[in-house]
């Protein structure tokens, strides 16, 4: 079930509603972990089994983990939990990757098994080892199944994060308040991200869309796509990010932010601190600084930045081009490391044009079905096609240009904290704070209707990270 669809919109979340604010305080969480399971269970029928029996492993390891805890036996069954945690992810999203490239090195053909992956593995997977973890680094275990169900599957961020760590929200999922002002700024924050997907992302996934099939393919559309599909994943990856932490407040839950405005980043660097915080901050709390992090030498500090970059390239996909992406920003992060970042800081405008730039083409990589798309992508770039070289403007490219040339610079200054800042300087102005106030239900409603319009008259279109 998609966030941005009618029945979610006007029938489940409005029934989960209900169900859940008329439960009693002992009985919300136990509402709270059966709607979630619906929510799965309406896309994933088969599936939901296995994200049941991955949660009841996590449940009894962490109890093991804490009973055991000061003896010898933590640190195998902390790895026995992890590598059964792992050992569904590495089936369901992996098994397949590993038998092609298995059978293009030996000249086998050990036939594929066609698995299907579960939407939000991912997601769930590293949440139930960074729980079992951080028990066995000395949190207390959630001794309440239903509680660790309903952190687990909790939908508003189940299937696309954010990653939710356990020891965040430990404390609400024992007691949480509710209020009116947490329940407003939850819709507010719902009803933007929604906007960002269906107004935004939606409209320049049609961009990316028109780029693959067309025959007329120029300099000028090879950057329209690259400038599009960055802005794409951007406002459709963070606008579910602001759904997620919407839905979390509204159940008096405050998820962690997982964008800080990446795009006016200094340096990858710094990037990597502004995108997609929560996957960012897992792998540094339980790869690179398990690993040794930064309090080791030189050379192990360079060999635990490539680990976690080839980790991370694999967790986003089962496909090369993820595993050269995430390796592409070990090399700059390294660069920086060693010496580049103090240069950077010399110039404001040159540093933001280079990350600009390097994420550009990352992005290309990232999207691209094989490394052969992606080297044909990158090369049009530079205005080198199959057949030599192609021109730098077509009328198709114009044509593009023209038509989505609105939603781009919409975009382009969206993804700025300019429009934040306007908004919170108007709503915060004396003269300005009363008209806020009365125009922000018009506007939210307003928003509605007009993406209630697009749901009912346009196509499926999921989110891009339900993939990963």
């Amino acid at each position: 079930m998609l966030f941005s669809s009618i029945p979610f919109l006007y029938y489940f979340i409005v029934i989960t509603l209900v169900l859940y604010f008329i439960s009693p305080k002992k009985l919300k969480n136990a509402t709270l972990l059966l709607t979630s399971l619906f929510f799965y269970f309406w896309g994933e029928r088969m599936y939901t089994i296995v994200m049941v029996v991955s949660i009841l492993l996590g449940y009894v390891f962490g109890l093991l983990i804490e009973r055991f805890r000061n003896t010898k036996a933590k640190k195998p069954l902390t790895a026995v939990s992890v590598a059964l945690s792992l050992s569904f992810l590495l089936y369901f999203k992996y098994a397949d990757f590993f038998i092609e490239n298995f059978n293009a090195v030996t000249g086998l053909s050990v036939p594929l098994l066609r698995v299907v992956l579960p939407i939000g593995i991912s997601f769930y997977t590293f949440q139930i080892i960074s729980y079992t973890i951080d028990v066995a680094r000395g949190e207390r275990a959630q001794k309440n199944p239903i509680s660790l169900g309903a952190y687990i599957t909790m939908f508003p961020q189940l299937i696309a994060g954010p990653i939710v760590r356990y020891s965040d929200i430990d404390a609400e999922l024992r007691s949480r308040t509710h209020s009116v002002a947490d329940a407003a700024e939850g819709i507010r924050r719902f009803i933007f991200g929604l906007a960002k997907k269906i107004l935004i992302a939606n409209q320049l996934g049609e961009l990316v869309s028109l780029y693959r099939v067309s025959d007329e393919k120029s300099v000028l559309f090879h950057w329209l796509y690259a400038i599009a599909f960055c802005l794409h994943i951007y406002f459709d990856f963070s606008g579910y990010s602001d759904m997620a932490i919407g839905l979390g407040r509204i159940f008096g839950f405050h998820f962690s932010e997982n964008f800080n405005y990446p795009y006016i980043s200094a340096s990858v660097t710094e990037f990597w601190r502004r995108w997609h915080i929560s996957l960012g901050s897992w792998f540094r709390d339980y790869v690179y600084i398990p690993l040794g992090g930064n309090r080791c030498g030189k050379a192990r500090q360079l060999f635990n930045i490539l680990v976690v970059w080839f980790l991370t390239g694999m967790w986003h996909g089962a496909a090369w081009n993820f595993i050269i992406w995430g390796l592409f920003f070990a090399v700059f992060l390294t660069v920086e490391k060693l010496w580049l970042l103090k240069h950077l800081e010399h110039s404001k405008v040159l540093s933001r044009v280079y990350v600009l730039i390097l994420v550009l083409i990352s992005f290309v990589i990232f999207n691209a079905s094989s490394m052969a798309e992606a080297g044909a992508d990158l090369a049009g770039l530079i205005g080198i096609g199959g057949q030599g070289i192609i021109p730098l403007i077509s009328p198709e490219a114009v044509y593009n240009l023209r038509s989505f040339a609105v939603v781009m610079i919409i975009a382009i200054i969206g993804a700025t904290p300019l429009p934040k800042k306007l908004a919170e300087k108007f709503a915060n102005g004396k003269k300005t704070k009363s008209v806020c106030n009365v125009c922000e239900p018009v506007v939210l409603m307003a928003l509605m209707l007009v993406m209630t319009a697009y749901l009912v008259d346009g196509s499926f279109n999921p989110f891009l990270y339900f993939r990963f």
